[in-house]
């Protein structure tokens, strides 16, 4: 997986300053990654785990088939950065009353 810079004058742009990005993107990357292991979650629970005769320890290869397609999608800290690059995450201050 090639290295991807990110230029941080763009994402100075997108919020009031640098720290205020670091955070929203790091809170939409715990969202993200908590819907990810969801969704591995659901999908590992509904499969028929492998019984077989002998005693050896052998990985389920439908576990192994889904574990390398959730490895293969882009991780979600570069989500995060992206969709707050792109302006499609839409952040607020939560009120203070």
């Amino acid at each position: 997986m090639p290295i991807k810079p990110i230029d941080l004058r763009k994402l100075d742009t997108k919020t009031d300053n640098l720290y205020e990005a670091v955070v929203v993107a790091g809170k939409r990357a715990r969202q993200i990654n908590e819907d990810n292991r969801l969704e591995f979650n659901q999908l590992v629970s509904t499969m028929i785990p492998a019984v077989e005769e002998d005693y050896e320890e052998r990985g389920n290869p439908d576990q192994e088939k889904v574990s390398l397609q959730f490895e293969k999608r882009e991780k979600p800290h570069l989500q995060a950065l992206t969709e707050l690059l792109e302006g499609d995450l839409e952040f607020r201050y939560k009120d203070s009353e």
